[in-house]
């Protein structure tokens, strides 16, 4: 279920909403707890009901692996326990999001004809899978309790962040969920939330949308069968589009969250506005990053370790990055960019470099970054070293005059577009944070107005249910 859709805005949310405010009333927090799983697992099974069971059943196993742990007496049986538990986990993402790039390449580089799996991805499985397994690592090293399966079941399945995060730690929702704070209303936490989610729905239909119809129109095409206009536009109506589309997302996680009365982590912080690689992805997708920092990086890397050990971890952390983002050889390479890339800004760092002045180092990480993200958004390496053949072909200067008038006539021809584009540039690089608004302890008029109208403006535009662009991975 698309939370930008009129049946999450007008039927579910509703819905929900009204039974958690009546619960409340009981003063049971059991009771709102049980509401708030049975209307995420509704969520969830709506938009993925070919995996429900094995999502719930997910969900329970490591419940009873966590269980295990608590009455097991001997250190070796707890660490059999963990490894099941990862086997479990990592074996589910394996199968349903790498076995046919895993079965294309042995047959690519061994001959053989080994036919393709029929494999849906199931929508949230890298998010719910890292916040389970995160929480047992935790568990097992004794650094957090064992919840209640009633808690533990709010933690995992509570539907703002199911999907496609924040990947939320033991730490930051377990103590809210035990707590009663939410069983109290909350008139500013309501506000911080409405408006949150109309600034991150609006951030979805207003921009995202028209962007990602003409970047998904291009990148389905023959990039040789466009106009160099075309082809630049179309790579930035993506670096734009995902930027508003996933931000948007986490605007509306964290909205919902703060009407549930639930405060959900960042996961999105101005990332166009980094200085270096290494600050964009302190930036984008925060909880994903710490996930990677803690799983991988932090297990090869320590402080006082040499330059190559700060390479290695770093690189080791990309690739995996970039393999997580999806099965195929594009996204490898374009995780070993970003890794490298990475590991020139530390080096700068670590080697006490003058930095750059702030506007150019923002200018060239946004422009590089853009650059790079072909590899990202193109459907194989074929695909992207032609689209570079294209940005970067000399005919270009060559035939000046032609270039400029394919250009005018362009933008002459997708002016909205055009200005679209513009306006977003403008967004990402000068307007304020939507973060603050969950630090703002008053609301006023104009906060409703402004609210109103960007929710407004929304629904009128919502002409059809378009899915996230993260859903993908």
């Amino acid at each position: 279920m698309i939370f930008s859709s009129y049946r999450f805005i007008f039927l579910f949310f509703p819905v929900v909403f009204l039974g958690f405010q009546l619960l409340r009333r009981t003063g049971r927090p059991a009771w709102v707890k049980l509401w708030l799983v049975a209307a995420s697992l509704v969520f969830y099974g709506v938009g993925q009901p070919d995996f429900f069971l094995v999502f719930l059943a997910s969900i329970l196993f490591n419940y009873g692996v966590m269980t295990a742990m608590d009455k097991a007496g001997r250190p070796w049986l707890r660490v059999l326990l963990l490894v099941a538990a990862i086997v479990e986990n990592v074996g589910l993402l394996f199968y349903f999001k790498y076995t046919n790039f895993f079965l294309e390449n042995i047959n690519r580089f061994l001959g053989t004809e080994f036919p393709m799996l029929s494999v849906i991805l199931p929508i949230g499985i890298s998010f719910f899978t890292f916040q389970i397994l995160a929480y047992t690592v935790t568990f097992f090293r004794e650094e957090c309790d064992r919840p209640s399966l009633l808690d533990y079941m709010v933690f995992v399945t509570f539907f703002p962040q199911l999907i496609v995060g924040p990947v939320v730690k033991q730490e930051e929702l377990v103590p809210q969920i035990r707590a009663r704070d939410f069983m109290k209303p909350d008139p500013v936490n309501i506000c911080r939330g409405v408006e949150l989610f109309s600034v991150g729905c609006a951030k979805k239909i207003l921009l995202a949308d028209p962007m990602i119809d003409f970047a998904a129109a291009f990148y389905g095409g023959d990039p040789w069968a466009a106009s160099s206009p075309e082809v630049w536009v179309g790579v930035f109506c993506y670096v734009f589009a995902y930027y508003f589309d996933f931000s948007g997302y986490i605007d509306m996680a964290r909205g919902l969250g703060h009407l549930f009365g639930f405060d959900l982590p960042l996961n999105f912080d101005s990332p166009y506005k980094a200085r270096d690689f290494a600050d964009f992805w302190r930036r984008w997708n925060m909880t994903i990053s710490r996930f990677f920092y803690e799983t991988i990086f932090a297990n090869i890397f320590r402080f006082g370790d040499g330059f190559f050990k700060l390479i290695l971890a770093t690189l080791a952390t990309f690739l995996v990055s970039g393999l997580w983002h999806g099965a195929g050889w594009h996204f490898i390479a374009w995780g070993a960019v970003n890794g490298a890339l990475v590991c020139v800004a530390n080096i700068r760092m670590l080697k006490e470099r003058r930095p750059l002045p702030a506007w150019l180092g923002i200018a060239l990480t946004f422009l590089i970054g853009a650059v790079i993200r072909v590899l990202f958004d193109s459907h194989g390496m074929t695909q992207a070293l032609a689209i570079y053949r294209r940005m970067f072909d000399p005919g270009q200067l060559i035939h000046l005059g032609a270039t400029l008038s394919d250009w005018g006539t362009f933008v002459g021809d997708h002016g909205p577009l055009c200005l679209l584009l513009v306006f977003s540039a403008v967004l990402c690089f000068a307007a304020p944070n939507s973060n603050r608004i969950s630090e703002k302890t008053a609301f006023t008029a104009r906060d409703a107005v402004f609210s109103g109208g960007l929710l407004a403006l929304s629904l009128f535009f919502m002409t059809h249910v378009s899915q996230f662009l993260y859903f993908n991975f």
